[in-house]
This record gives C-alpha cells, sequence and structure tokens, in this order.
C-alpha cells in the first residue's frame, strides 16, 4: 500500500463512519428518539462513532505499517516506559491546568472519581491515539514537516471532534475557540510526546489524563491557560523538532 493511499484509507474511512453514523442520528432524531448518553441506542451510535479512528488506525497499522494486532494491543497496554517519559508528561499537564492555581479549584465529590473518569477516558478519548498519534500524523511525516503535519492532523481531529459530539448531542454547548485552543494544543502535546517517546501507551495516557482534568478543573484565570498553551506549542515544536534531528543524525552515523 502507498503513503498516499493508506492517508486516503484512513481518513475515507474514519470521516466517512462517524459522518455516517451523523446522518443516522440526524434521521432517528427528526423521528423524534432520543440519541445521548441515556438511551441505548444513543450510547450505541456514540460507540460505533467514537471508535472509528482507532479502527482505521489498526487497520492502517495492520496493512501499511505491517503491524500485527498483538503489536498495537502490546503497544497500547505498555505501560513500563522510561522514567522521563513520564517526567515529559507530566511537564506537559502541569503547563495546560496550571491555570487552575488563579482562583480555580478541582471538583471531587469522592476520592475514586479520578480513578473512574481515567478508565472511561481510556476508552472514550485515549483509543483515539492509535488512529491519530500511532498512525496518522506518523505517515504524514513520511513527507511532511513536523508542523504541517501537526495542524493537518489537528484540522482533520477537529472536524471528527465536531461530528462526534452532533452525535452525542453536546454540539450546543461546546465553546469553538476555546476548544479549538485547547484541541490544538492538544495535537502538539500529544505529537511531541510520540515522537520524544515512540510510546502508544504515553499518548494513551497523557490523553485521557487531559480528559480528565478538563472534567474535574473550574473556575481559573483564561489569560494564564492561553499564555501556557502557547509556551507548550513553542516547547513542543521545540522538543519534536530536536528529537527528529537526533534521530536522523544517528541513522546518518550508522
Amino acid at each position: 500500500m502507498s503513503r498516499n493511499k493508506a492517508i486516503a484509507l484512513y481518513l475515507i474511512g474514519t470521516l466517512g463512519q462517524i459522518w455516517m453514523i451523523c446522518i443516522i442520528v440526524f434521521i432517528l432524531r427528526s423521528s423524534g428518539m432520543i440519541i445521548d448518553y441515556t438511551t441505548l441506542v444513543g450510547m450505541v451510535a456514540i460507540g460505533i462513532g467514537g471508535v472509528s479512528s482507532a479502527l482505521w488506525g489498526t487497520i492502517i497499522a495492520e496493512k501499511y505499517k505491517k503491524y500485527s494486532i498483538k503489536k498495537i494491543l502490546k503497544d497500547f497496554f505498555a505501560v513500563k516506559q522510561k522514567f522521563c517519559s513520564y517526567l515529559f508528561v507530566l511537564l506537559f499537564l502541569l503547563l495546560d491546568f496550571c491555570y487552575v492555581v488563579f482562583n480555580g479549584k478541582l471538583v471531587l465529590s469522592a476520592w475514586y472519581i479520578p480513578l473512574v473518569l481515567f478508565f472511561k477516558a481510556i476508552i472514550f478519548g485515549g483509543i483515539e491515539e492509535v488512529g491519530w498519534r500511532y498512525v496518522f500524523q506518523p505517515v504524514l511525516q513520511e513527507r511532511h514537516n513536523y508542523i504541517t503535519s501537526t495542524i493537518i492532523t489537528f484540522a482533520v481531529w477537529g472536524i471528527w471532534h465536531f461530528s462526534y459530539f452532533y452525535i452525542e448531542g453536546t454540539l450546543p454547548q461546546v465553546q469553538v475557540f476555546g476548544f479549538l485552543f485547547g484541541l490544538l494544543t492538544n495535537c502538539f502535546i500529544l505529537s511531541a510526546l510520540f515522537i520524544k517517546t515512540n510510546s502508544l501507551w504515553i499518548c494513551v495516557m497523557t490523553h485521557s489524563l487531559i480528559n480528565v482534568f478538563s472534567q474535574l478543573v473550574v473556575g481559573g484565570n483564561q489569560n494564564v491557560s492561553y499564555a501556557c498553551k502557547i509556551i507548550i506549542i513553542v516547547m513542543a515544536t521545540v522538543l519534536s523538532i530536536r528529537e527528529r534531528n537526533k534521530k536522523a543524525t544517528d541513522v546518518s552515523v550508522l
């Protein structure tokens, strides 16, 4: 399979699947049915739409990268990583959520809530990394530079998310600018972590933690948040470019 065909198949499969569910949801809602997390039909629709990126990421990983299902599962659950990899995750998360220190707070109704949300976030969030960071962006980066590849991934990921929000029934609640700026920042965080660590698990875990903290954080200084996001984007870009240059140098030496 060629690179262009792999990219095209991933996009057609991922977006085609979620858009097909959007059409079905539109028809069902037009007939008076309730489609959201409170109904079985809604949960099925959300599940089928939400799994699209992971499903087609797995297909492309098998056909283009020649990965086995066993390798993909092993990489997904590869918790044993270098200590410095987890330190990079911590650094990015601290920067991303430090704005809560300024007149914000974490809302916890019970100590176990973060754990429940984390495992839920792996299924409804972290699993997406099989498609976006494990397959799609690395294939893009075979031809395009880091920044271009990240922006393309952000654009497609954004389209996918708005489709997913429609299926969920949460689209009217989305604050477009804040969400897109946050999504762009997450693209840089997750892509930088994958380039630095070459770990699917690190991306799955980080994506899930971002989702968890986003649900628990209330308030905070938005100006600080925006400033930190800009710092994150610059830092992720420098880290990724240096890491790729280092790997290129190591290959040339060999």
